[in-house]
């Protein structure tokens, strides 16, 4: 590159003096200037397109940007069924989904198909992005479904599905996935039950085979073959978060609810960043954006539900772990280095629900992580008073003021929680320091409602 530079700069002339390349100098453009002129350039071309390739882009942006208009629900849907291949993007997705107001439904097995549809303006989960569920077992339920109707009740299922492709813990599967809600039991009775109605079929077609009669068929007592020959064990529903955890395990993600829906006030008030924000964050250094809102090392606080927990030996022979923590927004790695790991490693555990303190680490080709410097258990404070701050009639400079005094008053010392107005809607937004003088400050901002408990 260095002769390059000296040809955009100074030029280039042939053996006689002629002048093959003028150069920037030559141009009145002084060589301070060029030589920024070319750094700029010379980062430009590591992301840079011809016009053949961008005028190709811009046709699929503007379609993509057309479909998402005016079929979003299609569109995810598409989105979505194109990582049925790698479940770990699907998260991403369905967060969008819900920042666009679409609804999730979960897997049923009387409207899901193979992968994910449209049904009624919502996305419905597809039988397909289960766990343990194959997909020639999916093509097996559909079909049958298809050529016989619906599925009247769960031995129903059973006995027009029972096949070596849909086994044992395939259904279990089903089971946990939620696909039998519509019928009313529960998921404890199913677990408890379904194996035993799986044996009561199966013995039933070995006498079948024998050419062996029950003694109600041989009464005509069809009618009540179904209550006599399947027992259920009828137990109660399991809590809502070992239902929630069953379903995570299934599919990969939290559908009809979320383990930290009731901390979203005391997450909150005790953090500073999340995994929207640090998504964010990422977009900003992909496209090269100069003013950040983190930088590395930047102190955080960050609260979740742990998911996942590696442990490593080092070379000390002391041990640390890499602890994936996931918010309401999507899931971060934590780094827990062994100082911290001998303090915290009793709440370590998959499902306990922490706040993690400690420094923001970015690395240019790797994702961002928080090394952690204390983890502890999230614990709910009792309800705070709420600042109600009315930004239905301010303009986008009195919204960038109010930003960034809610930013600068936010920190160790948080005392209130802040929620936003606009028109008729409501929004949470963090917590701040505030005494009367701040007060005062915000009031010359915007208008502020009545504080309540």
């Amino acid at each position: 590159m260095a002769k390059e530079r000296e040809y955009f700069i100074h030029g280039q002339v042939d053996e006689q003096g002629n002048v093959i390349i003028p150069g920037c100098v030559r141009n009145g453009i002084d060589e301070q200037s060029a030589n920024k002129i070319f750094d700029e350039m010379a980062e430009f071309a590591k992301y840079a397109f011809n016009k053949s390739h961008a005028a190709a882009y811009s046709v699929v942006s503007y379609q993509t940007a057309y479909l998402k208009a005016y079929y979003p629900e299609e569109l995810m849907a598409a989105t979505l069924n194109s990582f049925l291949g790698n479940l770990d993007k699907v998260p991403e997705y369905i967060d969008e989904c819900k920042r666009m107001k679409i609804d999730i439904l979960k897997p049923d097995i009387n409207k899901s198909q193979t992968k994910f549809t449209v049904d009624e303006g919502k996305i419905r989960f597809g039988l397909g992005t289960i766990k343990n569920v194959g997909i020639s077992a999916v093509d097996i339920i559909v079909k049958e479904r298809e050529e016989r109707g619906d599925y009247k009740d769960f031995s129903d299922f059973c006995e027009r599905i029972a096949s070596e492709t849909v086994n044992r813990k395939c259904i279990e599967s089903l089971i946990k996935a939620g696909c039998f809600d519509t019928f009313g039991q529960t998921r404890s009775t199913l677990l408890a039950s379904f194996e035993s109605i799986l044996d009561t079929i199966t013995a039933k077609e070995k006498n079948s085979l024998k050419g062996q009669v029950s003694m109600f068929e041989m009464v005509g007592g069809e009618s009540n073959l179904d209550e006599i020959k399947y027992t259920y064990t009828v137990l109660p529903e399991m809590s809502k978060k070992e239902l929630l955890s069953l379903e995570r395990e299934m599919l990969g993600l939290y559908i009809s609810g979320h383990p930290l829906e009731n901390y979203k006030e005391t997450i909150a008030e005790q953090t500073n960043i999340n995994t929207f924000k640090i998504h964010e964050l990422t977009e900003q250094l992909q496209n090269m954006e100069g003013r950040t809102d983190y930088k590395d090392g930047d102190q955080v606080k960050y609260a979740g539900i742990i998911t996942k927990i590696k442990k490593k030996y080092t070379k000390n022979n002391t041990i640390m772990a890499f602890v994936t923590i996931e918010d309401l927004y999507g899931e971060c790695e934590v780094i827990v280095f062994d100082s911290c790991y001998s303090k915290s490693a009793q709440i370590l555990m998959e499902e306990n629900i922490v706040l993690v303190e400690g420094r923001l680490s970015i690395r240019e080709e790797d994702n961002i992580t928080i090394v952690a410097r204390e983890i502890k258990p999230l614990t709910q404070k009792e309800t705070s008073k709420v600042l109600l701050l009315d930004i239905t009639n301010l303009n986008e400079e009195q919204k960038s003021k109010l930003r960034g005094a809610l930013k600068f008053f936010n920190g160790e010392r948080n005392n209130i929680r802040v929620q936003v107005k606009q028109g008729e809607e409501i929004k949470n937004a963090g917590a701040i320091y505030c005494n009367e003088k701040i007060l005062d400050a915000l009031k010359e901002i915007c208008p502020i409602g009545d504080a309540s408990q």
